[in-house]
Formats: structure tokens, C-alpha cells, sequence
């Protein structure tokens, strides 16, 4: 069928947010374009979410087979093909890209448009040279990896969470003898204990005090830190990267200043885990009338309209707005409100980021609800603060998985649950049980009386809530 010039909406990117928008558009009886350049599928199945995890699964299974936690079981024979994983993986990633194209483009409502898009003016769009029109546009054209301005790293080819992909130049097929990781976020971490558990010699290194020193409680922080180090991890906090030289074919060589001391240390490889920012920058969003924020995210309203009333943009493209956090189930929820919006008769509905769960897929794992307690502080809550080592849960010492805790932040007038933090094996998961009783406006007690599985680990949440308070903090 030969494709058509004008559409009811034209949907920049082809990431979960999109493939969620093109199915609420179609519901709508909506002609849809979507546009990409890069792999169809977005960040998620080609360069996060899918591959990572099965790497990060097989990790454990060849780190648990050579450290069992459990006195009379040894397994000296274990042994590791990393091709063979990522031939694996790559089926993975091929078998879900397939998928989501026979989803996504299942009947004749909805086209694909390769290349790059970029406005000409507010209802018009290039892609490589070809010309489309829409009534509407949604902007969903995601992130990537942010790279910092440091000495000698832009020319070293240095890798990127872009490592992971498939049928793409940057992916690493082939286990690096040592890696330096620049950052100290859930990406560094997740990537640094994976490939350290395969064998490679990594070295984390990051500029804040502790490990996750951004809008997490320092304890997880804390703990991961043991655990890596415990693994063979250098963990390397309070440094700064002063300049980086070399290459892949004769090594790298990284220069930083710690505790006021140079440091040289040389490196196979270089892995740049530093955050991720938008791509707004090249699709000439001004000729649109769109307005860009100072770090480049897209400026929505409440229902997340741009400043051109016939434009929206959710998902990783709207960084912060309106409490939005760069997580593929929020950009699909996102999406699809925002096609409702688009051609809504009955009025606009705003988003509700206020109980967004997110993990780390470390090991052990940390999940987050809500406000952690310095959050809550800043907010002006008076709030209460309860904890439980996960070495008081019975199914973690039967596990002889102990390293974590549990910890629970509380109106300390009314018992509102403000937020938690999870820091065990499985903790994605057992954060949902926080997650909903903040959704239904459940108390503490909730929590606390509330029926669970002998033994569980979801046991600690009981635990921690019916602890006494640490500590109480009134805002007079």
C-alpha cells in the first residue's frame, strides 16, 4: 500500500511511548506515522531494559555457580562463552523487534518513515528528504547517554550503554580484560557488577560521596558499595576525571584527581555511565513553535502539551517535567494520555507522577516508591522514619542473601505512607506492595497488619513497619 503524505498524527520515534501511543491513536480510528532513524524499538529493547537484564541475569547464574552461598556446594568447572551470550542476547533483542513491528504495524492505519525528523513549521515534517503532514504530533524521540566534557574522551571511542545493542556497530561481542566505568548511578552499577561477575577487572568511578548519591537514601548507596567491593569491585567516590588518552588498540589510560592526588589508571576499556539526556536538540523544534528547556528537555503542560497546542511529547524527551522520571512504563502510560488529550472532546486529563516505582537491578536489587526521607524533609513533612536489616528476615537468611534493608518514611501525624526504599533480592517486585497501598491512601498500620507469605522476603516490609520510629521529625 503505497503510504500516504497526511496523517492524523505523526509520532517522532518508535520506542515503547510511540508503540503505546500508535495503539490508543488506532483505537481512535487515527491514521499514525511513525518516524525513526536508529533500531525500530527504541532504548529499551535494543539498547536497555531487554538486554541488559539477560546479561545481568546470566551474570548471577555464573557468579552464584562460582561463589555459591551455601557450605558443601562447589562448582570449580564453570565456564563462560561470552559470544555465546550475546548470540543469545541479540535473538532476544531480533525475536522482540519482531514482535513489536507486527504489533505496532499490524493493519493500514499506521506507516513507518525511516530516517531523521525534523520540523519545517508547525504541521510539517522532513524525514531524509521526504515531506508529511499531521494534524497532531507527538513527540517521543527519547534519550541517550550523556557524555561529560572531559580531556581526550570525545576521539577515544570510548563505549556507552549503547554496548548492549544489536546489529549495530557499538556493540562490544567480545569480554574486555579491565573497564573503567565513569559514574555512579543505576546504569554504572547494573553494567560494573555485570561485567565484573563475567571476569573483567572494573574500576567505578564517580564524583559524589557515595555510590547513588542522587535521590536515593544513602544506605542503598552504602550497601551496594560493600557488596561490590566484596565482589572485586574498585569503587572510587569523591574523584574527579581530569583527562582521559589512548585507545582500544593500545589501552587507556585515565587521569583523576582523588583526595587531592593524581591518580593514573589503565584501562582495556572506557565506559561512559554518566546519565542520559534528551533528543530534542536536532529535530529544529523551534520551527514549530515548541519551547525546549535550558538542559534541552521538551516543556509540557499538566496534559503534556508543548507550547504548540497540537504538539505533545512524552517519555524520556520531557526529562523532570511535572515530577516525570525517565522509565519506559511511565513513558507508555504517558503516551497514552496524551493521544486522548490530542483528540479528546470531553476535556484533558493531567498526569499523575506521584507513585512512580523504579529499581536497580544490582544484586541485590534497590527499589524506590515515593520520597526518600531527605525528600520528605525538603518538602517540609513531618514525617517518621522506620528501617529493618534485611538480616532480620527470615527468607534472607535462608538465602544467605542478608546484605539490604528495608526502609519506610511516614506522616508521623496522619500515618501516610510518603515513601520507601528496598534494598534486597527481589525488591522490584515487593516494592509494588508499597507502591499500591500509597495508591489506595493505605496507612502504616496497613503495612503492618497486612497478611504475607511465611517466609518472604516481602515479610521485611511488615517488619519495618511495625518497628518503632528512629527517629521523629516535626515541621512546626
Amino acid at each position: 500500500m503505497r503510504k500516504p503524505k497526511n496523517f492524523d498524527v505523526a509520532i517522532l520515534g518508535s520506542g515503547s511511548t510511540a508503540a503505546a501511543a500508535t495503539a490508543v491513536a488506532r483505537d481512535l480510528n487515527k491514521t499514525v506515522l511513525l518516524t525513526e532513524e536508529r533500531l525500530l524499538g527504541g532504548t529499551c529493547l535494543n539498547y536497555g531494559c531487554i538486554p541488559s537484564k539477560f546479561l545481568i541475569e546470566a551474570a548471577k547464574t555464573y557468579f552464584t555457580m562460582r561463589r555459591p552461598r551455601f557450605d558443601g556446594i562447589h562448582c570449580k568447572d564453570a565456564t563462560l562463552s561470552f559470544e555465546n551470550l550475546i548470540q543469545q542476547k541479540d535473538a532476544i533483542i531480533r525475536d522482540y523487534r519482531r514482535k513489536k513491528r507486527d504489533t505496532v504495524f499490524d493493519d493500514d492505519s499506521t506507516f513507518l518513515a525511516r530516517g531523521h525528523a525534523q520540523f519545517l513549521d508547525h504541521h510539517t515534517i522532513d524525514v531524509d528528504g521526504k515531506r508529511y503532514t499531521a494534524e497532531k504530533f507527538l513527540i517521543a524521540t527519547g534519550s541517550r547517554p550523556h557524555v561529560p566534557e572531559i580531556e581526550g574522551l570525545s576521539p577515544s571511542k570510548f563505549l556507552t550503554s549503547d554496548l548492549l545493542t544489536c546489529d549495530e556497530s557499538e556493540e562490544l561481542k567480545t569480554l574486555p580484560e579491565s573497564m573503567v566505568i565513569l559514574g555512579t548511578g543505576y546504569i554504572a552499577l547494573e553494567l560494573g557488577q555485570t561485567f565484573a561477575r563475567f571476569g573483567t577487572k572494573v574500576t567505578i568511578i564517580g564524583r559524589g560521596e557515595r555510590l547513588l548519591s542522587h535521590g536515593y537514601e544513602p544506605e542503598a548507596g552504602d550497601i551496594l558499595q560493600t557488596v561490590l567491593e566484596d565482589e572485586g569491585i574498585t569503587v572510587l567516590v569523591n574523584s574527579n576525571v581530569k583527562s582521559v588518552s589512548g585507545s582500544r588498540k593500545t589501552g587507556f589510560t585515565v587521569n583523576l584527581v582523588r583526595q587531592g592526588k593524581k591518580v593514573s589508571l589503565k584501562t582495556a576499556e572506557i565506559l561512559v555511565a554518566t546519565g542520559r539526556q534528551p533528543n530534542a536538540g536536532g529535530i529544529a523544534a523551534d520551527a514549530a513553535g515548541v519551547e525546549l528547556a535550558d538542559k534541552g528537555y521538551v516543556k509540557v503542560d499538566e496534559y503534556l502539551r508543548t507550547s504548540a497546542v497540537h504538539i505533545f511529547a512524552a517519555g524520556d524527551v520531557i526529562g523532570p517535567e511535572h515530577g516525570n522520571q525517565m522509565a519506559t512504563p511511565v513513558g507508555v502510560i504517558d503516551a497514552k494520555l496524551a493521544m486522548h488529550n490530542a483528540f479528546s472532546e470531553v476535556g484533558a486529563q493531567a498526569v499523575d507522577h506521584k507513585y512512580i516505582p523504579r529499581c536497580i537491578f544490582s544484586d541485590p536489587e534497590v527499589a524506590v516508591v515515593g520520597l526518600t526521607e531527605a525528600q520528605a524533609k525538603e518538602a517540609g513533612h513531618s514525617y517518621e522514619v522506620r528501617s529493618m536489616p534485611l538480616s532480620n528476615v527470615s527468607r534472607a537468611v535462608l538465602m544467605q542473601h542478608t546484605d539490604g534493608n528495608i526502609k519506610i518514611i511516614s506522616n508521623s501525624t496522619n500515618q501516610e505512607i510518603l515513601g520507601a526504599t528496598i534494598v534486597a533480592p527481589g525488591a522490584g517486585d515487593i516494592i509494588h506492595v508499597v507502591s499500591m497501598a500509597m495508591r489506595m491512601n493505605a496507612q502504616l498500620s496497613d503495612l503492618a497488619e497486612m497478611l504475607y507469605v511465611y517466609p518472604s522476603i516481602s515479610e521485611g516490609v511488615k517488619y519495618a513497619a511495625r518497628s518503632d520510629a528512629d527517629s521523629e521529625h516535626v515541621v512546626e
